[in-house]
């Protein structure tokens, strides 16, 4: 399969270093915002094609499938033009910015009878599926507690006054979208829809969420998940039942799983993996394509929307809204807190042409 990326950064290096240890994965071409950049980056990874023009790079029928890495606030918009073209879209996670996108994006992949993709790579893992072989051996599960807490780099220019992408909501970004849910797609996957929410967090002054958690309800049993982009968690995480407890050393890499029984036992479920961990997500998304799959059977499109619809209320609930949602209104832009000062804000770059604010929202 023909390959183009979208996206010069560091994940899509690892995406392209993984995609060279699975047969039948070719990049063929590179799009960036300027030339200058989408060549050099073809150059490095010897693909044949630069384009800075990414509907000439849709429209070429130099590539069959596209790997979207751009910021999150992008991913709907780029994943629609490329299907609408005919293209495969595997698209980093989060999908997109809310649920209503991912559900643009869903309808246009049956539109063109396309495959469409989200790129969350821990639930592709063989160890996740060890995971999934193993659960009933703990009994009824009664909780589990997931932690991705990861202090960014990018950080300490925030905190000298630099707000970066990673901290700014007019990408779409923030600590739930962009590593809570690696927390969050196990537990939709293994347990399905929650009946209840509640999450609260620590929104810092750019509009974003540094850290927060989340408590999902079930009938019988409930999820705790923790995020955060301003500290760093050592803890492993668990899926408590009532006759043992398997405890996984790193929910987003999952390179440890053990089931520990009540009376002592320990036993080891672990199974080998390769390090190049987005290896699995391309193997499978070059298997759908072969055999003609449009959607994943563990990250669906129901799963992609579930955890969008789950990460869309848990935002209402921390107060965070991105430019991209369709709720954010005028009477916000009266407020005296940080939230009319940050629409403000909005409003002002669109007019400069740093943004865009419908007038009729």
């Amino acid at each position: 399969m023909r390959f183009g990326v979208i996206g010069t950064n560091w994940i899509t290096e690892e995406f392209i270093q993984a995609g060279q240890e699975v047969e039948g994965f070719s990049l063929q071409a590179v799009y960036s915002r300027t030339i200058e950049r989408a060549k050099e980056f073809a150059d490095k990874y010897h693909a044949p094609f630069a384009y800075n023009s990414l509907e000439e790079m849709a429209a070429s029928k130099k590539i069959d499938a596209v790997y979207i890495a751009s910021p999150n606030s992008c991913h709907a918009e780029q994943a629609i033009q490329c299907m609408d073209a005919g293209l495969h879209v595997l698209c980093e996670k989060p999908l997109a910015s809310n649920a209503i996108e991912v559900e643009e994006m869903i309808e246009a992949a049956k539109r063109n009878d396309v495959l469409l993709m989200e790129a969350v790579k821990s639930t592709l893992l063989p160890n996740f599926f060890a995971i999934q072989d193993n659960l009933h051996k703990l009994g009824k599960v009664r909780r589990f507690i997931a932690s991705n807490c990861q202090y960014s780099s990018r950080y300490d220019a925030y905190r000298e006054g630099k707000v970066l992408r990673a901290f700014d909501p007019a990408f779409s970004n923030g600590a739930l979208m962009d590593i809570g849910i690696y927390c969050l797609y196990p537990v939709l996957i293994l347990f399905g829809r929650p009946d209840d929410i509640k999450a609260e967090g620590i929104v810092l002054d750019s509009g974003v969420d540094g850290e927060g958690s989340m408590l999902l309800k079930y009938r019988e049993m409930d999820a705790i998940i923790s995020f955060s982009k301003i500290t760093t968690s050592y803890q492993p995480a668990e899926i408590q039942g009532e006759d043992a407890t398997m405890v996984i050393d790193r929910i987003n890499h999952l390179k440890e799983v053990d089931i520990r029984y009540r009376d002592g036992r320990i036993e080891q479920v672990t199974r080998p993996q390769t390090p190049k961990t987005m290896h699995y997500e391309i193997r499978e998304f070059l298997h759908l394509a072969r055999s003609g799959g449009r959607q994943s059977a563990t990250n669906s499109h129901e799963v992609s929307k579930m955890a969008m619809q789950v990460m869309d209320e848990a935002r209402r609930q921390m107060g965070i809204v991105f430019p991209a949602d369709p709720w954010p209104c005028r009477s916000w832009m009266k407020r005296e807190d940080r939230w009319g000062l940050f629409f403000q804000r909005i409003e002002k770059n669109s007019k400069q042409g740093e943004g865009v604010w419908d007038e009729n929202v």
